[in-house]
C-alpha cells in the first residue's frame, strides 16, 4: 500500500487564505495592515527568487512588503545599521534577513541584532532560547511548516519516536525542539551519526533536512512511518529532495515530497508569523 502523499500546496493555500481573511478584517476596522520587511544582501540567484516569492505571497495576503537590498560588498556594520533602523520603525511588524549573507558579514551578530518582537523567522537566539524552554516564541517558518503538515494530516506526535536528520539552527534544531515540546521522543542525526539508516528505521516520524539528493531510501524507513522531506538541492531547473521517492513511497505511511511539500509551507508560515507579530505588537503592555 502506497503512502498518503502530504499535499503542502493545499495546506499552504488554506493558511494563506486564513491570513488574508484576518488581514482583511483588520483593515476593515481601519487598522493598518501588517508589514513584513526583508533584507537581501548580495546577488545570490536562489535568494532573489525566494525573496520575490515571499513578496508576492505577502502582497496577495494584504500584508505590506518592504524589500531592502544591499550590495554584496556591504559591511557587517551597514547591515546592523539597517536592522537597527527596521527595529525602530514602528510601521514594521516582522523582519527577516535572507540567508546566506555574504561570507564576510557576521551572521551571528546580525541574528543578535534583530528585535525579538519583530523576528519573523525565529532568527534571534533569544527566541531560540524561549523555544528550548517550551515557551511561546517566534519560530522559523520551515520547522513550523513541518509541524503544521503533521497536524493537518492527523499524524500522531505525542509518544512517537521522531528522527530529524540535520542539525542546522534554521531547521533541524528548532524542529527537534518543536517535536520535543509536542511530547515526541526525538533523536537528532548528523554527519557523525553511526548507522544512520538503522537509527532512522526506528522512527515513527522521519524528517530529513540534510540537502543530499536521494540519500534516504527505503532502507531508512520503518513501514508505516511518516516521512517529511525538507532537503532542497537545485538540479536542472528544479529542486530535488533527500528522499528517494520511488523506493520510499511504497513503504511509508505518509510522505511529504519535494517539490510540493514543505516548500509552499515555508512562505505560508512566514505570513502567519508576521500576522502574529503584528497582533502581539498591538496588544496593550501589561503593567506589573
Amino acid at each position: 500500500m502506497s503512502a498518503v502523499i502530504i499535499d503542502g500546496k493545499a495546506v499552504a493555500a488554506t493558511i494563506r487564505e486564513d491570513v488574508a481573511a484576518a488581514v482583511g478584517a483588520l483593515t476593515a476596522q481601519g487598522l493598518r495592515a501588517p508589514t513584513l520587511a526583508v533584507v537581501l544582501c548580495g546577488d545570490d540567484p536562489a535568494s532573489a527568487i525566494y525573496v520575490r516569492n515571499k513578496g508576492r505571497a505577502a502582497e496577495r495576503a494584504g500584508i505590506r512588503f518592504q524589500l531592502h537590498k544591499c550590495e554584496a560588498s556591504v559591511s557587517t556594520a551597514d547591515v546592523l545599521r539597517l536592522v537597527a533602523a527596521l527595529n525602530d520603525d514602528d510601521a514594521v511588524d516582522g523582519m527577516i534577513v535572507q540567508l546566506p549573507l555574504p561570507a564576510h558579514v557576521d551572521t551571528a551578530a546580525v541574528a543578535d541584532a534583530i528585535a525579538a518582537e519583530k523576528d519573523a523567522d525565529g532568527f534571534n537566539p533569544a527566541n531560540f532560547g524561549r523555544l528550548a524552554e517550551g515557551r511561546a516564541a517566534p519560530v522559523g517558518a520551515t520547522p513550523l511548516g513541518c509541524m503544521e503538515l503533521l497536524h493537518s494530516y492527523g499524524v500522531a506526535i505525542a509518544g512517537s519516536r521522531a528522527v530529524v536528520v540535520g542539525r542546522s539552527l534554521l531547521v533541524g534544531r528548532p524542529l527537534a525542539l518543536l517535536l520535543t515540546n509536542a511530547d515526541a521522543t526525538v533523536t537528532i542525526c548528523h554527519s557523525k551519526t553511526r548507522d544512520l539508516a538503522g537509527v532512522c528505521r526506528d522512527a515513527d516520524i522521519l524528517i530529513s533536512a540534510m540537502g543530499r539528493p536521494g540519500a534516504v531510501d527505503a532502507t531508512f524507513v520503518k513501514p508505516g512511518a511518516c516521512v517529511i522531506d525538507v532537503g532542497t538541492t537545485p538540479r536542472a531547473g528544479t529542486v530535488v529532495g533527500d528522499i528517494d521517492r520511488a523506493s520510499v513511497e511504497p513503504v511509508a505511511g505518509w510522505l511529504s515530497p519535494v517539490p510540493g511539500g514543505v516548500g509552499p509551507m515555508t512562505i505560508a508560515m512566514l505570513l502567519r508569523n508576521t500576522l502574529a507579530l503584528a497582533d502581539a505588537r498591538r496588544r496593550p503592555a501589561v503593567v506589573v
